[in-house]
C-alpha cells in the first residue's frame, strides 16, 4: 500500500520535508503515525493534540486507509 503524506506548519519544519511517499501496509491513520515516529524529527507526531486528514477532510486516528489515500498531519491552531 502507497500512502501520500504531507505536513504542515511546525511539523513540516521539525521534519525537513512536506511530504514524503510510505508504503507498508497500513490499516489506519495512526499505523502511519507509528511508523513514521522512527525519523529524524518525528517526536513532534507523538503530541497528544496532533491533528490529521485524510484526503482533505479532517479525520481522527482510527481512520482507515485503502491504497493511494492522502494523509496529513498538522498541530492544532492556538490563539489568544
Amino acid at each position: 500500500m502507497k500512502i501520500q503524506v504531507k505536513f504542515f506548519a511546525r511539523y513540516r519544519e521539525a521534519l525537513g520535508q512536506d511530504e514524503l511517499q510510505i508504503e507498508g501496509a497500513f490499516a489506519c491513520v495512526d499505523d502511519v503515525r507509528q511508523a513514521l515516529l522512527s525519523r529524524e524529527g518525528a517526536a513532534v507526531l507523538a503530541e497528544r493534540n496532533l491533528m490529521c486528514a485524510r484526503n482533505e477532510e479532517l479525520c481522527q486516528l482510527h481512520e482507515p486507509l485503502v491504497d493511494g489515500d492522502e494523509v496529513a498531519f498538522f498541530p492544532t491552531v492556538t490563539g489568544g
